[in-house]
């Protein structure tokens, strides 16, 4: 079966279940209850799933702490929703991300997801937004010949199994009517150690994942590079099951918040001082001291105020999991505010 063949009977395969398992009452009808919000206060426990550890994202240190951006997107509904609200991580391969959801064994997906019609469409999952903006690359051996994708031709590549790499990568080759071997695997630990030991010739998935795996790789930018041109567009961000408008909401705005305070230059180090202080009637409308917006939400007006303080803003974690202050050291591009020519922007807080 190709890659195509496997998409369409993962998609069919798991709305059917879904749909059979609420009919027999073997998902729990609160999965689509719209009371996720409500849950999550009761246990004071957010369950969010995530990678099972990729540099920058999501990735749990030997100390036993998860790092990365989307584990400080997760800690900041965990703040909104309240201060004594804690986070379980869960770590879950790709192929197994969405079942998790739509069986209620998880509150909040934000694992590099790529935001699609089709997943909207087919799973019965809504996006809240795009947390960062990627794209699909290839990286290769540098001791190797190959500095461009069209060098590919025949080649063996790697890619990780039930994602939209795997079905980029067929459209593309088949597009120009290359041949290519798809190595499709389970895990990172598995494609890093193929890709390693030689069994592909390449490794394509988002950008931002190649530099992750090349980082954990002993001398991986001595070894490898990652091409120049990126195949696809992968706006990543976090996913909630469809028909819980209020969850929806407050995940969503979370989002936006992050977004906002870089904008209006609201820190982790100020937010307290400046909900006091400030005389500025949209950080006021932000921070909770005008407005009302956090009982309209389900939630109390310094939602924000815990949000910022718990993991600063959008720039914030960006520089720290991603960008200068990070291991990776990735440029923004699409990622920056929309003043400063990228893409973030965040709907007026009136």
């Amino acid at each position: 079966m190709d890659s195509r063949l496997r998409m369409r009977a993962f998609l069919w395969a798991t709305v059917t279940t879904c749909t059979i398992g609420m009919a027999l009452g073997l998902i729990p009808a609160s999965a689509g209850a719209g009371d996720t919000l409500a849950r999550v206060k009761s246990r004071q426990v957010l369950r969010c799933g995530v990678s099972e550890g990729l540099i920058g994202f999501s990735l749990k240190d030997p100390a036993g702490e998860w790092t990365g951006l989307d584990v400080d997107f997760c800690r900041a509904v965990a703040a909104a929703v309240g201060d004594r609200v804690k986070v379980q991580f869960v770590p879950l391969f790709a192929s197994a991300r969405f079942p998790a959801l739509q069986a209620d064994e998880i509150d909040l997906l934000v694992r590099n997801t790529t935001w699609t019609l089709g997943r909207e469409a087919f799973l019965g999952v809504q996006f809240a937004g795009i947390l960062f903006y990627d794209g699909q690359g290839f990286m290769v051996p540098r001791k190797g010949k190959v500095r461009r994708i069209a060098e590919l031709k025949g080649a063996t590549i790697c890619v990780d199994k039930g994602t939209t790499s795997e079905q980029n990568l067929v459209d593309y080759f088949r597009a120009r009517g290359w041949n290519y071997k798809p190595l499709v695997l389970e895990s990172v630990a598995e494609i890093r150690d193929a890709f390693v030991s030689g069994r592909c010739q390449a490794y394509t998935s988002d950008a931002s994942q190649l530099a992750s795996m090349r980082m954990a790789v002993p001398d991986g930018t001595k070894k490898y590079i990652i091409l120049p041109d990126l195949i696809s567009k992968e706006p990543l961000g976090p996913v909630v099951r469809r028909g819980d408008e209020e969850w929806f909401t407050l995940v969503r705005w979370v989002l936006f918040a992050l977004i906002q305070a870089e904008e209006l230059g609201v820190t982790r180090e100020n937010v307290r001082t400046l909900k006091e202080t400030s005389t500025d009637p949209a950080v006021q409308r932000l921070l909770g001291k005008a407005g009302g917006f956090g009982k309209a939400l389900g939630v109390d007006n310094d939602w924000v105020v815990r949000v910022v303080g718990t993991v600063g803003n959008y720039g914030e974690m960006f520089e720290r999991n991603l960008g200068r202050e990070s291991v990776l050291n990735l440029e923004r591009g699409l990622n920056r505010l929309w003043k400063q020519g990228g893409l973030m922007y965040a709907p007026p807080f009136r």
